[in-house]
């Protein structure tokens, strides 16, 4: 059974192939809302050790190959139920130097558009266990983010050896820029 997390919360993952599922239903405003999954793969330093390790719609593989991107949902309506974006892993593959993987969603052109996370519903992330598809935990978005154009979702990370997971929800205004910007 899946546990549904709560912001702050951490559950071991103990798997090595697992999807990161993340999810949302845009406002109905006319707009298509193009939000973009993104995964750094951070250093102990907390920062991306180079380009290859920041996994996003340019760069859909990481350096390592333990993270891949399986595409671009440019509307929000790649699922009327499930995810709109998916981030596959390997943990087995990760580099050495990698201790956390940070998961987020970023709205494209959102200054441009006007818009941002307030005008996002039902946004959530998910973790499955690749080979069965059996959903092992899920964090909801329950805040209201009014003014950011970027989300932390959660984060993967190593700890005495094994992975597990941490329920974020940390929002930035400044979209992708603001996440690169905080692990570059």
């Amino acid at each position: 059974m899946a546990i549904n997390l709560q912001k702050g919360q951490r559950v071991a993952i103990g798997l090595q192939h697992l999807t990161v599922g993340l999810g949302w239903d845009p406002a109905e405003t006319g707009e298509d809302f193009d939000l973009d999954a993104v995964a750094c793969l951070l250093a102990e330093n907390k920062k991306i050790p180079c380009d290859e390790f920041l996994v996003y719609y340019n760069n859909t593989k990481s350096a390592d190959g333990s993270c891949e991107s399986t595409g671009d949902d440019r509307t929000g309506g790649n699922s009327e139920e499930g995810d709109d974006e998916q981030i596959i892993i390997n943990l087995s593959k990760v580099d050495s130097k990698i201790t956390s993987i940070v998961f987020s969603a970023s709205i494209y052109e959102a200054k441009k558009r006007k818009q941002n996370f307030g005008q996002v519903q039902n946004s959530y992330i998910r973790i499955c266990d690749t080979n069965s598809g059996e959903e092992l935990c899920k964090y909801e978005l329950c805040e209201d983010f009014s003014v950011e154009t970027a989300i932390e979702f959660g984060r993967l990370y190593l700890h005495n050896g094994e992975w597990k997971f941490e329920a974020t929800g940390i929002g930035h205004h400044d979209g992708l820029n603001g996440i690169v910007n905080k692990y570059c």
